[in-house]
C-alpha cells in the first residue's frame, strides 16, 4: 500500500525540484506533498483512461479531436503546483501546445485516480483548487470501488453529473463521443 511522505509546510518550488525521482511532488496550499509513483492498478486505470480519451479526442483516431490530453502534467496554478493523473485542454483555449515544464493555464478537464495515499488530498484540497482555478470537469476513478464519478463545475461548485460502476459501458462528459467499457480499467487480480 502506498502512503504519502510527511508534509513539509511553507515549501517552495525548489522543494519540488529537489524531490527524489521516485516520488511525485506537489505544492498544495504552501505544503510539500510527496507520494510514491502510482501502484500497478492505479497506473493501469490512468493509462487506459488516457488512451481511450486521447485516441478519440487528442490523436483524432476516428473521433472529434479538439483536445490536448496529457498524463501527469505539472500544473502551476498560482502558488499551487499540482500533478493530476490526467488532464485535458480544449484546443480552442490552448491552440498552440506550449514547450513548458509547468502549465499555467488551468485544464478544462482533470482525472484523478484515487489511491489510499492520495485519496484524501484528491477529494479535498486538490478538488478545491481545481474549482478555484475554473477547471470545468473533474473525474474521480476509484480502482478499489471500481467506480467513476463525473463532476461539472457549475457556479463555482462541483455538481455530480454521473456515477458509474462495475463493468458498464459509459460515455462520460465531456467525452460522450468516446464510450468505453469500465471493465478495461479493472484488470483481473493476479492469482
Amino acid at each position: 500500500m502506498n502512503h504519502p511522505a510527511p508534509v513539509k509546510q511553507t515549501a517552495t518550488y525548489q522543494d519540488v525540484l529537489d524531490a527524489p525521482p521516485h516520488m511525485v511532488a506537489e505544492l498544495i496550499r504552501g505544503a510539500l506533498h510527496l507520494q510514491p509513483r502510482p501502484a500497478s492498478r492505479h497506473a493501469r486505470a490512468s493509462s487506459v483512461v488516457a488512451s481511450k480519451i486521447g485516441g478519440r479526442f487528442d490523436y483524432d483516431d476516428d473521433g472529434p479531436g479538439g483536445w490536448w490530453i496529457l498524463v501527469e502534467p505539472e500544473l502551476h496554478l498560482g502558488d499551487d503546483v499540482l500533478v493530476p493523473d490526467i488532464a485535458g485542454w480544449r484546443r480552442e483555449r490552448m491552440p498552440a501546445f506550449p514547450d513548458v515544464a509547468g502549465f499555467t493555464l488551468a485544464p478544462d478537464w482533470v482525472c484523478e485516480v484515487l489511491s489510499p495515499g492520495t485519496r484524501r488530498t484528491d477529494l479535498t484540497a486538490k478538488r478545491d483548487i481545481y474549482a478555484e482555478r475554473g477547471v470545468a470537469w473533474l473525474w474521480f476513478v476509484d480502482p478499489d470501488a471500481r467506480t467513476l464519478e463525473v463532476f461539472e463545475l457549475t457556479g463555482g461548485a462541483w455538481t455530480l453529473r454521473g456515477a458509474f460502476g462495475g463493468d458498464e459501458t459509459i460515455g462520460a462528459a465531456p467525452f460522450e463521443a468516446a464510450p468505453f467499457a469500465l471493465s478495461v480499467l479493472w484488470p483481473p487480480a493476479a492469482p
